[in-house]
């Protein structure tokens, strides 16, 4: 597994810096991240609405970590990219948490539209904004209190200089195909997205000037979602994923990339760009084998063996009597081999992967070189 891992390790390096035959440096001093479990780093788990157990978090931190990976997410990568620490979560409040660099609001299950007495959780979008609003005001007052409290919480200017990201709007499309239809939910998504600008006209006028948006990846090819809606063949597409849920996916998707073309129109002051994540992994997808994987679909840590490996019944980590007999889900022999952890997460390498494409920079648009307040050494 180590020298598997090394090797995975080297093939992510050579896919960062050969494309670009550079090395990037990011000068953001800090990080304010919204999202869902993509990239939550422990907001749930420190509201206690949800606990997580082993195997999570095993590859990198040896224990739970509070998200929802054997190791780490790709904020983490990206974080370490721009040579910043991880972002502790807004929540937690136990270790005295440090947020000089930036803070996390992501919480897993969140959506873009506000939460319903049904949601997993209560944190959607604008509920993360409040947050950020109070965290921004909290700091700033304890900034006039003296320097004392420097090196815990961010300089003022830190807010305006900083770089806002966003990962979410999959749990506002995935949870709907359990009560909608098709037309149904891409009807839904010009609502979801005049929410979604709300919040960021808020976190505009509070200053924030560089937005890195995520669009959503290929539903269809979370284990989950194959086990639920793909169990009639003709609903499938060629990478054995769901079709309407890809398809869902991708009008969404669309949508979301004129919303920031009309932003970048609006706000000549600010960096606004937009990040390709569903090609990323749609493509991870359809050559895993190039990249190092064995399984696309397959989930490392689950029950029930292949070709799926997934009980909605039981999750990763959890030892429960199904069918009379104590099972538990378990995770595989190396993660490393897969794409997806746990039925609805990427692995910890397969971050790893997608991170590094996300760096190359010709994902976004613009292009990082472009209007991305990035700092680039040329080194041929």
């Amino acid at each position: 597994m180590a020298s598997k891992t090394c090797i995975l390790n080297f093939l992510a390096l050579l896919s960062i810096f050969l494309p670009l035959t550079q090395s990037l440096h990011f000068n953001f001093p800090a990080v304010f991240n919204f999202g869902d479990s993509n990239s939550d780093t422990g907001n749930l788990v420190a509201a206690g609405i949800e606990s997580i157990r082993p195997p999570y978090g095993e590859i990198h931190f040896q224990i739970p970590s509070g998200r929802y990976c054997d190791g780490r997410l790709i904020i983490d990568f990206l974080m370490d990219a721009m040579e910043l620490p991880f972002l502790n979560a807004y929540l937690e409040s136990v270790g005295a948490p440090n947020f000089r660099k930036g803070c996390n609001f992501a919480a897993a299950g969140s959506t873009i539209l506000p939460a319903t007495a049904t949601s997993v959780c209560p944190f959607s979008f604008g509920i993360q904004v409040n947050q950020f609003l109070q965290f921004k005001a909290r700091a700033l007052e304890l900034l006039a209190k003296g320097k004392k409290f420097n090196k815990y919480i961010p300089a003022e200017n830190y807010f305006e200089k900083g770089l806002y990201m966003f990962d979410i709007g999959q749990n506002d499309l995935a949870g709907a195909f359990y009560s909608k239809t098709f037309d149904q939910i891409v009807a839904s998504i010009p609502n979801i997205l005049v929410e979604f600008e709300t919040g960021i006209k808020k976190l505009h006028d509070q200053g924030a000037r560089n937005f890195w948006i995520h669009n959503t990846g290929p539903l269809g090819c979370l284990t989950q979602n194959v086990l639920k809606f793909g169990t009639d063949p003709s609903k499938l597409d060629e990478l054995g994923c769901v079709s309407a849920h890809n398809q869902a996916a991708k009008l969404f998707n669309l949508q979301l990339h004129g919303f920031t073309k009309k932003l970048q129109g609006q706000h000549s002051d600010s960096n606004i760009t937009y990040v390709d994540i569903y090609t990323i992994k749609s493509n991870l997808i359809a050559n895993y084998s190039r990249y190092g994987f064995e399984q696309p679909i397959m989930a490392c840590c689950g029950y029930g063996g292949p070709p799926l490996n997934y009980d909605r019944r039981i999750v990763c980590g959890q030892t429960k009597v199904l069918d009379g007999t104590s099972v538990t889900a378990q995770a595989c022999n190396d993660s490393t081999e897969y794409v997806n952890w746990d039925g609805i997460h990427y692995s910890e390498a397969a971050n790893q992967h997608i991170s590094s494409q996300i760096l190359t920079g010709k994902f976004s648009d613009p292009p990082f070189a472009d209007k991305m307040p990035f700092l680039l050494n040329l080194k041929f």
